[in-house]
């Protein structure tokens, strides 16, 4: 059993008295004795015994040696029952210790969580840095997964405290002093959550699998980079990107239900770098994007559902350039691209479906310059291009399907000197002249 998994209650240990098992014990041994000799006994179809009327001195031997026998079997059933009952009183006494040292343990850990939660929350960034420090130090001495998980949850919860940015304290200097004092723990908070994220599975310190909550929490920096979210659910819903660097590069979202729905990317450079998402799922649902940028450049999405589902991309850079995204979902259905430079150029599509439906471009630069659609079901149906914002110029439709159904106006790439090209053969694409060839 692991250190980390809930232990079964303990039940008193329960033995029948001494003088009444060995009479079982006697009565089991001579039972069976009787029932071994029966059975031998018919086996050698015997019918009666040949009396013996003078006893010899090697028969007289044999018995001596036979009541000897018996005598010894019995001693040895004795030691038997005997030893058994000694090894299950050592263990329940052992069973008992473990239970002792698990609750000492256990008070031990309540008294250093509490003086951690104390360090917190005083005043002093020093105190709470030390604070930062202590309950992620109690997180790796917990003595269970339950306490473990607690202790990430207050480091979560830091976070998730109200927090003014930077351009709110501009120009009063005291402000400006405990902002930077505050960020440092925040950052701290971050980069040991990322460090403990970055162990293998099953080291004994690593926090992969665990649930992480950043709901509403505003990130104005923070190195996220080559962190493992594997297993568990992880929450950015709400959080607001609002300044410095976020980098997530390298970082494997694996098998883990990721939300950035209703987040807001206002300022910060957020950076997803050859990121893999495999697996689970990633939702940006209704996310806004108005300012800085978001790069996905060279990041890997298979076999997981990426939802971008009614987002709105009103300012700033969002890059998929040489993206992968393998057997996977992708849905921007009733996004509205209004402002935003977005590209997903040389991007590869390999399977899966890509939906943009009833999708919106009214402003910005929407680009798919020479991305290679191969084998996947991609849907525009209903979306609308106004204001020549979408370039789908050398973009390369293979197989699978490619629906235009019901847009309105015609992108870049699809007119009548389209450099395009399909070889799908389902194609839905009203008014538009088509190269072939591959």
């Amino acid at each position: 059993m692991s250190p980390h998994e809930p232990r079964p209650a303990r039940r008193a240990l329960r033995l029948a008295p001494v003088g009444v098992v060995l009479i079982l014990a006697f009565v089991t041994a001579v039972l069976s004795a009787s029932a071994v000799f029966y059975a031998g006994w018919n086996l050698l179809a015997a019918h009666e015994l040949k009396p013996e009327r003078v006893i010899d001195s090697k028969t007289l031997f044999d018995l001596v040696k036979l009541a000897f026998s018996v005598v010894a079997g019995a001693g040895a059933l004795v030691a038997l029952v005997v030893a058994y009952r000694r090894q299950r009183v050592d263990e329940a006494r052992a069973a008992l210790d473990e239970d002792s040292a698990l609750r000492d343990a256990t008070r031990l850990h309540t008294e250093r969580f509490t003086s951690a939660v104390a360090q917190l929350g005083d005043g002093s960034a020093a105190i709470r840095l030390g604070g930062v420090h202590a309950m992620a130090g109690l997180a790796d001495d917990a003595p269970s997964r339950e306490l473990r998980h607690m202790c990430i949850e207050v480091l979560c919860a830091y976070l998730r405290l109200p927090y003014a940015s930077e351009t709110n304290v501009l120009g009063n200097d005291a402000a400006e002093h405990a902002y930077l004092a505050s960020r440092e723990v925040r950052h701290t908070v971050i980069r040991l959550i990322r460090d403990h994220l970055r162990l293998p599975a099953d080291h004994p310190h690593s926090w992969q699998g665990h649930d992480l909550d950043f709901t509403g929490v505003t990130f104005d920096g923070g190195d996220l980079s080559k962190a493992v979210f594997s297993g568990g659910n992880v929450s950015f819903k709400r959080a607001v990107f609002s300044g410095g660097v976020v980098d997530f590069q390298g970082t494997d979202f694996s098998g883990a239900d990721i939300d950035f729905s209703h987040a807001t990317f206002a300022g910060a450079e957020v950076s997803f770098l050859g990121a893999r998402f495999s697996d689970g799922s990633v939702d940006f649902s209704e996310a806004t994007i108005s300012g800085g940028e978001v790069d996905f450049w060279m990041a890997t999405f298979t076999g997981c559902d990426i939802l971008f589902y009614e987002s709105v991309f009103s300012g700033g850079n969002v890059g998929f350039r040489r993206a992968t995204v393998a057997d996977a979902a992708i849905n921007f259905g009733r996004a509205v691209f209004s402002g935003a430079v977005v590209s997903f150029n040389e991007s590869a599509f390999q399977g899966g479906v890509v939906f943009f439906e009833n999708a919106t471009f009214s402003g910005g630069e929407v680009s798919f310059e020479a991305a290679d659609f191969a084998g996947t079901q991609c849907s525009f149906a209903d979306a609308a291009f106004t204001d020549d914002v979408v370039d789908f110029s050398g973009t390369l439709f293979r197989d699978g399907r490619v629906d235009f159904t019901s847009a309105s106006g015609l992108p870049r790439g699809l007119d009548s000197a389209s450099t395009a090209r399909t070889t799908a053969p389902d194609v839905l694409i009203p008014s538009a002249t088509w190269q072939s060839g591959t």
